[in-house]
């Protein structure tokens, strides 16, 4: 589990965390939802990697704690990614604004 916290002075633009991904010989998609909306708990064949766009996403990891002992709340910001092992159960919550983020597999 990683989490890349966004450093930079300016926001971040699609665009660019989109070729962030291709650098990392990902292939992105972009995803959105409404306000307030919810993902039940789930979880992925294959690594995650997601960057918040814009709006914010809560994800909870509900194996985590009991495996390495890290937080299991992550809270997504515009820029900031997230890298979720294959396999780790988790649900999400979007923000009051909405959200929008880039995902690849890998």
């Amino acid at each position: 589990m990683q989490v890349l916290r966004w450093q930079e002075t300016t926001a971040p633009q699609e665009q660019d965390l989109y070729r962030r991904l291709q650098r990392d010989g990902l292939t992105p998609h972009k995803w959105s939802n409404g306000p307030d909306e919810s993902y039940a708990v789930h979880s992925h064949t294959y690594e995650k990697v997601l960057y918040c766009v814009r709006g914010s996403i809560r994800f909870v990891l509900h194996d985590l704690v009991a495996t390495t002992g890290d937080t299991d709340i992550i809270d997504l910001a515009p820029g900031d990614c997230m890298v979720l092992p294959a396999g780790i159960r988790h649900s999400a919550h979007v923000g009051s604004h909405g959200v929008t983020c880039l995902e690849a597999a890998r």
